[in-house]
């Protein structure tokens, strides 16, 4: 056989395989979840990621979506909205599909300028400042409540089991962070208790001491923070060893062993907001034996960020498409949605249409709903 004819040959054969194997390339469709993988908040960015890790598993166990593996991006934005930015840019030039994420609203917002831009779907399975959604577009979407709904349950609390005492309420002037003090305090003086002192704390310190000491000189005895585990555990910690009677209440951000490790026996009888335990839920109770049965505590977010992609995988099954509109269309048009969560639907704002926030105490090491 000539040369030139073997040569024609093994290319039309070399064709021909790459043609055949152009399906099983195209055959996956990537996701992404993002969060804080590193910095102070990283505790919540391991569970966005183990939750996330063990949705793809499960669901690429039955067969994918629409006939197509899942094949899972992995962002960090360190709680940074400049970080943030960028990793969502990053997302984008990937090829996503959808972004469950961000955690922090401060990154959450500018993110999904992006994703709108870039056609993407957004689902946080944290982000609870309003502004997330309320000034959002098509594609953002969250399977956790709003601050107004959280600090409307925290105000009134407060109000009606702290009656008459000197309240504080700080924030870290965060979206997250100021967002729920202000809530909170806003449903608290419309049930009849104002507040003694309302001001700002700067974010990452170590020594509180000047802030504890003006709390203690007001006889503060409630302290409400707007803010992240960690400048909530230092805060609370430092004011007991002044010496304070005081009981510390937080929001969702609490929901981490870490705080504990930071208080120690300082931190008991602190209180904080959060959905009942997504672990108790009968929806929940095959997957929580698989984390179990990995070592891993499927506490805080684990499951929000594994309901998201639960969901997303069933909208886009019963769209006949991942094209991120079509996906988004069909989440507010139809539902409710079964997920690990319990039943969810969607408002046309891409918010949940149920928002439920009780409260949660810390005894001995644990958290436990009251």
């Amino acid at each position: 056989m000539p040369r030139k004819t073997r040569i024609i040959r093994l290319t039309a054969v070399l064709g021909a395989l790459l043609i055949g194997m152009a399906p099983a390339a195209r055959a996956q469709i990537k996701i992404a979840v993002v969060g804080p993988i590193t910095g102070s908040n990283a505790t919540f960015g391991t569970q966005m990621k183990e939750g996330a890790e063990q949705a793809v598993a499960d669901i690429n166990a039955k067969g994918g979506v629409l006939g197509q593996k899942l094949v899972l991006e992995i962002g960090d934005d360190a709680c940074d909205p400049k970080q943030a930015v960028s990793v969502a840019n990053q997302m984008a030039e990937r090829g996503v599909k959808v972004v469950v994420g961000h955690f922090c609203s401060s990154s959450s917002i500018p993110a999904s300028k992006v994703y709108t831009e870039e056609g993407i779907l957004q689902i946080s399975p944290a982000s609870t400042n309003p502004a997330y959604t309320d000034n959002g577009s098509w594609n953002t979407f969250r399977v956790c409540g709003r601050d107004d709904q959280q600090g409307a349950v925290a105000g009134k609390y407060i109000a009606e089991h702290f009656r008459g005492a000197r309240v504080a309420i700080l924030h870290d002037n965060s979206a997250y962070g100021k967002g729920l003090a202000d809530e909170t305090r806003k449903a608290m003086n419309a049930a009849g208790l104002k507040e003694t002192i309302y001001t700002a704390y700067v974010p990452g310190e170590r020594d509180y001491s000047a802030l504890v000491s003006r709390l203690k000189e007001a006889g503060i005895t409630v302290i409400y923070i707007g803010g992240y585990q960690n400048e909530a555990g230092l805060i609370i910690r430092q004011a007991k060893e002044q010496g304070m009677h005081v009981t510390l209440i937080g929001g969702d951000a609490l929901v981490t062993k870490e705080f504990w490790d930071i208080t120690g026996n300082t931190g008991e009888g602190t209180l904080m907001t959060f959905p009942p335990d997504p672990r108790s839920r009968p929806s929940a109770a095959a997957v929580v034996q698989e984390f179990k049965a990995k070592g891993i505590d499927p506490e805080g977010y684990v499951l929000y960020t594994y309901a998201a992609i639960q969901i997303w995988a069933e909208a886009a099954t019963k769209a006949h498409s991942a094209e991120p509109r079509k996906v988004a269309e069909t989440l507010k048009a139809n539902g409710p949605w079964p997920s690990v969560l319990g039943d969810i639907a969607f408002d046309k704002k891409g918010d949940i249409t149920k928002g439920d926030y009780v409260f949660y105490v810390w005894h001995n090491g644990g958290y436990s709903q009251m």
